[in-house]
């Protein structure tokens, strides 16, 4: 066997060393970066609002844009209409969005719902009084869902050649681990 020509013959060398450190510092700057945001809440759900106006109707939605399993949740639609509802409202909501949410309702009751296999029909009885009808949903992530959802949701009018959106809104909502 022949023994060893230096002390030093097998470390790592200067390049080497300096790339370990540098990924360490890497790894520690990203842990650092996760902690901040955690600490911050920006790992929690961020809320987003969009609006949309078409023809007299306006719709705003106020929904989980980033959301986290097991979170609760806002989604409230305000639906307004100057002078006023004289019929019941229906929402057509992509049916999809609601399978990463556990449930405890709509506030006020759904008065009927159907379902065409994409989208989901929910009626409402025109508000008592006023030009806003808010509906809140009551829920949070299922612990469960890992994947994000896109959908629609729409104020329609029911016509015999079916549902017509009136206004619409499209969004996103992203679930982190």
């Amino acid at each position: 066997m022949d023994a060893p020509q230096s002390t030093i013959d097998g470390l790592e060398s200067r390049v080497a060393g300096r790339a370990a450190m540098a990924l360490r510092r890497g790894f520690l700057l990203l842990l650092l970066v996760l902690v901040v945001a955690g600490l911050t809440g920006a790992l929690g759900v961020l809320t987003a609002t969009s609006t949309a106006t078409t023809g007299g109707w306006t719709l705003s939605l106020s929904y989980p844009r980033i959301a986290r399993a097991g979170l609760d949740t806002t989604w409230e639609v305000r639906v307004r209409h100057p002078g006023g509802f004289t019929d019941p409202i229906t929402l057509a909501v992509s049916s999809s969005y609601f399978d990463v949410f556990e449930t405890q309702g709509f506030h006020p009751d759904v008065s009927s719902s159907t379902q065409d296999g994409k989208t989901l029909y929910l009626t409402f009885e025109p508000p008592p009084s006023g030009d806003t009808l808010v509906v809140d949903f009551d829920a949070y992530i299922q612990p469960s869902s890992q994947v994000g959802r896109d959908a629609t949701v729409a104020v329609v009018d029911h016509t015999a050649a079916g549902p017509v959106p009136l206004v619409s809104l499209d969004y996103h909502t992203w679930l982190v681990p």
